[in-house]
């Protein structure tokens, strides 16, 4: 199969996702759902663990998945909306928080440590903030596909699970555009606290998306387009990462709001989001509903909301736990341990 990514137009891309994406291997699943059955426990005791091992096993194509190399990017942008005041902190932080990744100084970078999963940071035109969506599109089309691009680039070869995170001030604000935007309902829905916003704050935020919807007359069927009238480079590149591991046949964890309402951009297309994982449902307002939207259950609930990939490093540890019982347990007959 070619290479989505780089794609001249949008128009290509659609061509190109009509055509499939790779799926699951159904007989690596059914085979790790046979091993699970002959494990020393009751059938279903370990609950969502043995379903992640399964999940595991059709990406991998394997029985016995592992994961012997994670890689989590965090992808950073700026955006025109900032100028509508609809985040307490200046543009500026988006740089100085990439510099703190880099020097090892961010929560992600600990949660990355622990997990195991090899971390790295993709600004994206920082110096050049999208434009304000309430005057205007926030991206063209090439510069969509530019971010998407370098999203797809951005994802190692060899991998065997993909963590996805972001970091953009005022990106809360586009991500409830989004969500409102595919899902429908009311701005107020979707829009939250963000990086600390009072409840003034917070019903600029729900204003202003109701400004741009007003201004773009969205189709929700039509999530490229999505992506220009309202998404940041970082959304753009989620998108981007979140295809090109598909084709690698490479699990995805999400991290929380901001990710996954930029991965519900996919949404439209079929399938496209069926090797993601929810890291977790963050205490934004309205990640649960967007995760209910798109079917996807979270693995973790911890009232957590910094974003930077914080929850999808997390979940990580969950899933390699998961591996861990489905590949070292005992077989009922291995253990001559009666009831298999």
């Amino acid at each position: 199969m070619d290479a989505l990514l780089p794609a001249p137009d949008f128009a290509t891309l659609k061509t190109r996702l009509a055509q499939g994406l790779p799926a699951t291997d159904t007989v690596a699943s059914k085979a790790a759902r046979s091993r699970q059955s002959s494990l020393t426990k009751p059938p279903g005791s370990l609950g969502t663990l043995e379903e992640m091992a399964v999940f595991m096993a059709g990406w991998q194509g394997c029985e016995r998945p592992q994961i012997r190399q994670a890689q989590a990017l965090v992808f950073a942008g700026n955006h025109g909306i900032c100028a509508r005041g609809v985040n307490p902190y200046p543009q500026e932080v988006t740089a100085q928080m990439v510099a703190n990744f880099r020097a090892g100084g961010a929560a992600i970078n600990q949660l990355c440590r622990t997990s195991g999963a090899q971390l790295s940071v993709v600004e994206l035109s920082l110096e050049h903030p999208t434009g304000d969506f309430t005057a205007g599109p926030a991206l063209s089309e090439s510069e969509v596909l530019e971010a998407m691009a370098q999203g797809a680039a951005s994802v190692a070869t060899g991998i065997d699970v993909l963590l996805l995170g972001e970091m953009g001030i005022g990106n809360s604000t586009v991500a409830a555009a989004l969500a409102r935007a595919l899902f429908g309902g009311h701005a107020r829905d979707w829009a939250g606290p963000g990086t600390g916003a009072d409840a003034q704050g917070v019903s600029l935020k729900a204003r202003v998306i109701e400004e741009g919807l007003a201004l773009h007359q969205p189709d929700p069927h039509d999530g490229l387009a999505l992506l220009a009238a309202f998404g940041g480079r970082e959304q753009a590149a989620i998108c981007g990462a979140i295809l090109a591991a598909r084709q690698a046949r490479v699990p995805v964890i999400l991290d929380g709001f901001i990710c996954t309402a930029a991965a519900a951009v996919l949404h439209p297309f079929g399938d496209a989001l069926a090797h993601c994982l929810a890291g977790h449902c963050s205490a934004e307002p309205g990640h649960k509903r967007l995760l209910e939207a798109l079917g996807l259950r979270p693995v973790l609930a911890l009232d957590m909301r910094l974003g930077e990939g914080s929850g999808a490093a997390v979940a990580l540890g969950v899933l390699r736990a998961a591996l861990a019982v489905h590949d070292g347990m005992a077989t009922f007959a291995e253990a001559g341990v009666s009831g298999g």
